[in-house]
């Protein structure tokens, strides 16, 4: 029988941030990761201000700041006779965080893993699937797993933690169930190559609009990540109607794009996916805690969801590593987990659901195309609202600082 202190499923931002920070106290800690890697397409780019000021509360930062990346400077929409009007706009922010960060996540998590594995108590198993939870009495005590070579086994610990995304398994092993709210689209996101002349610094993201359809661009190395947004459910129809109509609907959203539409072969060249909006109730059990999606599946709308599971990474790593060391995670300290991520989570959360209601449902009913009038009389006649706007999205509310324990110096430059 495998014995770790604290035992996460799921390497993504949230569980490798935890498994770092748990291991820097001095916490035996063991992430499980059901890939053979963190080579997937598709998932979000963005680190925020916020994860970029941890980062180097970490000692991290220098690292961080030589990975390949971009710089997102703002946040714009098109306005007809208005041009892009911004609502975002992250220069106006504090040096160094005056930006966020557009990365391959798995650039991201390969960082966090190769800084967690030199902490001498920290474990990283890949290809290890979660399957379910061990009890001891009424206590969780620990998960089941597979491998990728269909070997089966047990890892007990004093606490299991799932960050196992957003059809977390250990969830609903758990018996917990998450409040779903509507949301009214869903998204395909596909790739599209970038020519040389287009490489260089992200200035800001511009989504295009059309009547009961959207579209945002990400910036990759060499291609462009494509989400075209659509009515919910319309996966179907879209599959339907076939790979030519569909680079038609491309075009008409992103005309300067139509000379590279080729390269969507197929509609199996689309990603969709199911945007969903829920979070738990409680988000523990006896010996188990959820954070990130496991504890509250975000929108896309605003980007924030690595960030907001970052955070809860951060606030449980600071209330549980006493605990830990001491051997006793009592249901009280995953209490304290919840009543100090909660806040957080229920704002962001409001806000990607009034921004369903003011942009999407009006757009995918024909009433409107672009941002609703409000925003935009706001952000172009308001200043205090323009400096307002961007800390929210940079910083969310409530940002957490990396805990004492886990604070380093940078690495010194030897000349």
């Amino acid at each position: 029988m495998e014995r770790t202190g604290c035992v996460v499923a799921g390497g993504g931002p949230a569980g490798m941030m935890l498994g770092l920070l748990l291991a820097r106290a001095g916490v035996k800690v063991t992430v499980l990761e059901k890939h053979g890697d963190f080579l997937r397409d598709f998932r979000g780019d963005t680190v925020h201000a916020a994860t970029i000021r941890l980062i180097d509360e970490l000692g991290l930062g220098s690292a961080f700041r030589e990975l390949p990346q971009s710089r997102l400077r703002n946040v714009a929409f098109p306005v007809p006779g208005a041009g892009l009007v911004t609502l975002g706009d992250f220069a106006s922010l504090r040096p160094p965080y005056n930006y966020i960060a557009m990365m391959p996540q798995w650039d991201f998590l390969n960082f966090l893993a190769g800084a967690a594995a030199e902490e001498p108590t920290f474990t990283l198993l890949m290809e290890h699937k979660a399957t379910s939870l061990v009890y001891d009495g009424g206590r969780v005590a620990g998960i089941r797993y597979r491998t990728k070579a269909g070997d089966e086994g047990e890892i007990h610990a004093d606490l299991v933690v799932a960050t196992d995304g957003r059809h977390s398994a250990l969830r609903q092993a758990a018996g917990l169930v998450p409040r779903e709210f509507p949301v009214p689209f869903d998204t395909w996101w596909f790739k599209l190559p970038r020519h040389p002349s287009e490489k260089g610094e992200v200035a800001g993201i511009v989504p295009a609009f059309s009547l009961g359809e959207a579209m945002i661009a990400l910036f990759r190395t060499d291609y462009y990540q494509m989400g075209y947004i659509g009515p919910k459910g319309a996966d179907g129809r879209l599959r339907s109607e076939g790979v030519e109509r569909f680079r038609e609907r491309v075009a008409g959203l992103r005309p300067d794009l139509a000379d590279r539409l080729d390269a969507i072969r197929s509609m199996d060249d689309l990603h969709w996916l199911d945007v969903r909006l829920n979070r738990l109730r409680r988000w523990y059990v006896d010996g188990m805690l959820c954070i990130g999606d496991a504890a509250h599946a975000m929108s896309p709308a605003g980007g924030v969801g690595i960030n907001l599971a970052i955070q809860d990474a951060v606030a449980a790593a600071a209330q549980l590593a006493p605990a830990l060391l001491r051997g006793q995670v009592s249901v009280k300290d995953l209490a304290a987990v919840q009543r100090r991520r909660r806040m957080p989570t229920v704002v962001v959360q409001t806000v990607q659901r009034i921004m369903h209601r003011a942009v999407f449902v009006p757009l995918f009913a024909g009433r409107r195309v672009g941002a609703p009038a409000v925003p935009l009389f706001v952000a172009q006649h308001l200043p205090a609202a323009r400096k307002i706007m961007p800390r929210l999205i940079a910083f969310g509310p409530r940002p957490e600082h990396a805990p004492g324990f886990a604070r380093r110096q940078e690495p010194r430059t030897v000349a």
